[in-house]
């Protein structure tokens, strides 16, 4: 093959099943044993979605990027299969040349992007040259993307509730210790939030909170507030509904199936509160432009100024 230019789609990785769960934790932790309690708590979250469909969708977000740019499109996660540690070489002994490395992790965390951006570029060294996108957080496409799913989920809540129902926006929560080092990712994450709320008619800045979910189980302090905390805090101030819009993660995977729809409904459900949920981006077109739009730019000049925020409403 002749030498080229292509796309790769960067992921964490998921077991897609319950038995894979100790040898993915193997990966993430590098070989350190987890607790059997922590272990036995991951496996039965798997068990209850009964899948997790993280790499089917990046498959299919891939294939449609495929079509949207006519480039080649590479999936690689950092801790299941398909491994960027394989995925890499097979681009090079492909004839890729060239590439933009795309994270699907918006925001920008050493603890998340830092570590696939070294594992690419261990990988790649001097025989391929990677443009990689440290974070689009703020990208006009990905903002509209979510607020096109919001507005939906929204406008249905209120219409059920007969009045303006809140939304909390969540991203994964991190170590404290990773933002005191100066870490840029609890302020892109809240800074997307914002973004997505300013493109919704009608969902004020009193409407609106921000929540971290997910932290880790092996101990020390991580981010918050939780979105146990923030679902308390509005029923304290007299509401009864909300909306989640999950704006850390682009597809359906554990941490949306389970911990939203299974282990924050039931909280929800227990105190008192109606819970919905937007729909993942997963391969929806507004998302898939943004990912084109954002290879394309990163290929025709990698230091090329982004395009302003558009902040027109919904």
């Amino acid at each position: 093959m002749s030498a080229r230019e292509a796309i790769l789609l960067i992921a964490h990785g998921s077991p897609e099943c319950a038995k894979d769960v100790p040898a993915f934790l193997k990966n993430v932790t590098s070989g350190r044993t987890m607790p059997l309690e922590v272990l036995k708590e991951i496996q039965l979250r798997y068990e209850r979605i009964g899948r997790s469909p993280l790499r089917e969708i990046t498959e299919k977000q891939a294939a449609a990027l495929r079509i949207k740019t006519d480039m080649p499109v590479y999936v690689g996660m950092r801790n299941w299969t398909p491994y960027i540690a394989q995925v890499v070489p097979q681009m090079i002994a492909d004839g890729v040349a060239r590439a933009v490395a795309i994270c699907l992790a918006p925001q920008n965390s050493q603890t998340s992007v830092g570590l696939y951006r070294r594992a690419v570029f261990a990988e790649a060294g001097d025989k391929l040259k990677i443009e990689f996108v440290e974070s689009w957080h703020d990208h006009p496409l990905l903002i509209a993307a979510f607020a096109e799913k919001l507005l939906r989920a929204w406008k249905e809540a209120c219409a059920r509730a007969g009045v303006a129902v809140p939304v909390i926006f969540t991203a994964h929560s991190v170590p404290e210790r990773t933002i005191e080092a100066g870490d840029c990712y609890e302020a892109q994450s809240k800074e997307t939030a914002a973004l997505v709320a300013a493109r919704v008619a009608g969902l004020e800045p009193e409407l609106w909170r921000f929540a971290f979910q997910s932290p880790g189980m092996s101990g020390g302090k991580w981010i918050g507030p939780t979105v146990e905390e923030t679902i308390l805090e509005l029923k304290a101030t007299g509401h009864r509904n909300v909306v989640i819009q999950p704006v850390g993660f682009v597809c359906d995977h554990v941490e949306v199936l389970y911990d939203i729809d299974i282990g924050f409904q039931e909280f929800a459900r227990k105190n008192g509160m109606e819970l919905s949920r937007t729909e993942s981006l997963n391969d929806s077109p507004l998302f898939i432009e943004a990912l084109a739009a954002l290879a394309r730019t990163s290929l025709a000049n990698p230091k090329a100024e982004r395009p302003a925020i558009a902040h027109a409403r919904l």
